[in-house]
């Protein structure tokens, strides 16, 4: 029999950004049940609710986060912390006592040190505190490894972490108020070239550097981690590129064909100085490696957001 035989699972945020690709890939595995609640069906900050998600199940995928950008990460610290911190406990609390016989928290590059060494290897995770804008996000979400490792120490619990770097691709949040850097920059010279604008205004100086890894990517990694890892050590998902905001930007512009003035406001936070992750131990635990190019995945983005997006 293979892995996901015969298995009811369950994916929250299944009807979000990662999710909506997971459970399109998870369904070719022919699982025998995926169940996929609504935040507006199964509040899962309320610890009934988790109860009842995770009745029956035999492998979480817990996805749901409520998650954004510097700006919303600076507007709702509190928010972030409480409403991140609490389902996944809850959450991870229910399944065990379920009897829940896999349980995959996926984590956040935000829980990293702000100033971590390039690449960042999963050793390093402790050795500092993350960036000062999306710390409460970042510390909510790797709680969730001490209590994985945890319960595998005294309860034998197979739950594993995985800390995913920056996603993207289409089916992104778009929202200004709430994106992160890609659909942002996307939106913003999408508009400016339809509208003739002669400039756009973008947040710092542009030196940080980033690593960003496609959504179809990240999707098979988590499935395969699912399938075939079992141990207490987080694990990096990324795709091994880094790229400046700079230069990023000057990607995107080009292929949207936005010839107007980029305009950096330095009043406004840079984030963490440099992320890119050391995605090797992916590879040796579990045969992970990321397919999609940035340029590739930023067309596809892009086509995506034109077309169907808006």
């Amino acid at each position: 029999m293979g892995f996901w035989d015969g298995k009811r699972v369950l994916v929250t945020g299944g009807n979000g950004f990662l999710g909506k690709e997971l459970v399109k890939q998870l369904e070719t595995k022919t699982p025998k049940e995926i169940r996929t609640p609504r935040s507006s069906e199964l509040d899962l900050r309320l610890r009934e609710n988790c109860e009842k998600a995770v009745k029956g199940v035999d492998v979480v995928i817990h996805l749901a986060a409520k998650v954004g950008g510097i700006g919303f990460n600076r507007a709702r610290p509190g928010e972030l912390f409480y409403d991140n911190a609490i389902m996944g406990i809850q959450l991870m609390e229910e399944a065990r006592k379920a009897g829940v016989q896999k349980f995959v928290a996926v984590g956040t590059v935000c829980a990293y040190p702000k100033y971590t060494p390039v690449p960042f290897k999963e050793e390093d995770l402790w050795n500092g505190y993350p960036e000062e804008t999306n710390a409460p996000y970042g510390l909510a979400k790797k709680m969730l490894l001490v209590q994985a490792q945890a319960y595998r120490q005294q309860y034998g619990f197979d739950a594993i972490y995985l800390l995913p770097v920056n996603l993207y691709g289409p089916g992104d949040n778009f929202d200004l108020e709430s994106s992160h850097v890609i659909p942002a920059l996307i939106r913003k010279m999408v508009e400016a070239k339809e509208l003739d604008m002669p400039y756009i205004e973008v947040w710092g100086d542009g030196s940080p550097t980033r690593e960003f890894l496609y959504v179809s990517d990240a999707a098979r990694g988590i499935l395969e981690a699912t399938e075939k890892y079992s141990s207490p050590e987080p694990v990096n998902l990324g795709s091994g590129e880094e790229i400046s905001i700079k230069e990023l930007t000057e990607t995107i512009a080009k292929i949207v064909g936005f010839k107007g003035e980029i305009c950096w406001d330095t009043s406004k936070p840079n984030g963490q100085p440099k992320r890119q992750l050391d995605t090797s131990r992916a590879w040796q635990e579990f045969g992970f490696r990321a397919q999609t190019s940035l340029p590739e995945g930023l067309r596809n983005t892009i086509s995506w957001y034109i077309s169907k997006g808006r």
